[in-house]
């Protein structure tokens, strides 16, 4: 037993479950596993090494793994409605640069992408990142609404060029308009790659529209609305297969001995586990919740006077601005955790503030609905992060660079001590109990 064997980890482990246990985690990217995903994790599929691809891997022994790894295959496929799944990729990192490898000459090749400071991925195209480094890339931006203007990214897309343009954002709230990308990229001659990671378990729930019959490629984690482990899918459509046969190939290529070595066995079998469970009629009521949930929120936070990008919220997740209360966002990140309500700082679209310092908040309803909250608790929800936010409205940054972390370290050590922080905190973890984890 752990415990015994290794009391240490025991303990950081039972210290997390309960962390876990009793806050708001409202993070749109996180969510909770069932304990059937868990149990498939914690199996002897970690001791096995399977290098390649079902019936054709380098090392024996693999006749059970290989079951494992198509029956993923086979219910993603059907659960998504695609010729061909790789289940491989460890990560949303790995998932996406496997395309552009597949796909792309390095420094030639174009991504397009959404811009990291108006919600989109680092592995979108980003400067920052492997894929804005060893590929060309060029950036769109979303319109003064907040919202994405379709009209200037057909005007970019034909004077870039670019050989792929990517959808699929991680701090949009809206619903994306595959179809209208879709007739971008076929214009320009160009591989649409749809990243669904954050609203894949939506798409699974049938609450928010497929890109498969629009785009190319669709790729997603696993782990974010489909509540399972942490993993990646790269899908290629009817219509990927028809602009290039051979791209399950390239992909399949791509990933090893492209970029990886053998896949994580208990992994894909998790992966496979959630894919079962995201097929149920019960999956489907979880994501209506989410997104009831999702606007429930974004109404009530209105009304309470807060700043939405975008208006409000379609899908999973809501990001506020906050520049107009006086309260940065890191400091309003802080202030929440402290309460019991965990959100991520964010930056927001033309943004005036670095991104340790950004003038946002992201926060979504996946985890807590995986919990039974619905809208009556939405509401609570919204009050709670309104008092917790008025309570640092006197916490000021300075704009020198230097001065700002000095008062960030100060800042911090008075919402530490803050009583009416750690007030709602404790209403917090009274709701909490009532909501067991899965």
């Amino acid at each position: 037993m752990l415990k015994k064997s290794d009391p240490k980890v025991f303990d950081l482990i039972k210290q997390e479950e309960k962390r876990q246990k009793e806050v708001l985690e409202m993070i749109p990217s996180e969510n909770y596993t069932s304990k059937e995903v868990l149990e498939a994790l914690g199996t002897v599929l970690n001791n096995k090494y399977s290098e390649g691809y079902p019936k054709k891997r380098y090392y024996q022994g693999n006749a059970v793994v290989d079951e494992v790894e198509m029956l993923a295959e086979e219910r993603a496929s059907k659960l998504f409605n695609v010729p061909y799944v790789n289940v491989q990729a460890l990560s949303g990192s790995v998932m996406n640069f496997a395309v552009y490898t597949a796909l792309l000459i390095p420094l030639k090749g174009k991504i397009m992408g959404l811009s990291l400071s108006f919600g989109g991925h680092l592995t979108h195209g980003q400067p920052q990142s492997a894929s804005g480094k060893f590929f060309k890339s060029t950036l769109y931006t979303l319109g003064k609404d907040g919202t994405l203007d379709f009209d200037e990214i057909e005007k970019q897309a034909l004077k870039e060029k670019p050989d792929i343009i990517v959808c699929g954002f991680t701090a949009y709230p809206r619903v994306i308009d595959f179809k209208r990308f879709g007739k971008i990229a076929d214009k320009v001659g160009a591989y649409l790659l749809a990243d669904v990671s954050h609203i894949a378990g939506l798409i699974a729930a049938g609450v928010h529209p497929s890109p498969v019959p629009y785009a190319h490629i669709v790729t997603t984690t696993t782990h974010k609305t489909l509540r399972g482990p942490r993993g990646a899918l790269i899908m290629v459509t009817e219509k990927g297969i028809k602009k290039d046969p051979e791209l399950p190939k390239k992909i399949d290529t791509a990933i090893i001995p492209g970029l990886q070595g053998g896949p994580h066995d208990n992994q894909t079998a998790a992966i496979a586990v959630c894919l079962k469970e995201a097929s149920t009629s019960t999956f489907k009521k979880y994501g209506e919740q989410i997104v009831k949930n999702s606007q429930k929120l974004a109404e009530e936070l209105t009304e309470l006077g807060f700043n939405l990008v975008g208006g409000g919220s379609d899908n999973h997740l809501i990001l506020i601005d906050l520049s107009g209360t006086g309260v940065n966002g890191a400091v309003g990140a802080l202030a929440l955790e402290k309460a019991g309500i965990v959100v991520n700082k964010n930056g927001v679209p033309n943004d005036k503030m670095p991104p340790f310092y950004p003038s946002g908040i992201r926060l979504g309803t996946p985890a807590i609905t995986t919990r039974g909250m619905k809208e009556k608790e939405m509401k609570v929800i919204a009050k709670w992060i309104y008092e917790a936010i008025e309570e640092v409205k006197k916490y000021e940054l300075p704009n020198d660079k230097e001065a700002r972390k000095v008062a960030f370290k100060e800042i911090k050590g008075k919402i530490n001590s803050n009583k009416n922080l750690a007030k709602i905190a404790t209403e917090v973890k009274k709701m909490t109990s009532k909501f067991p984890l899965p």
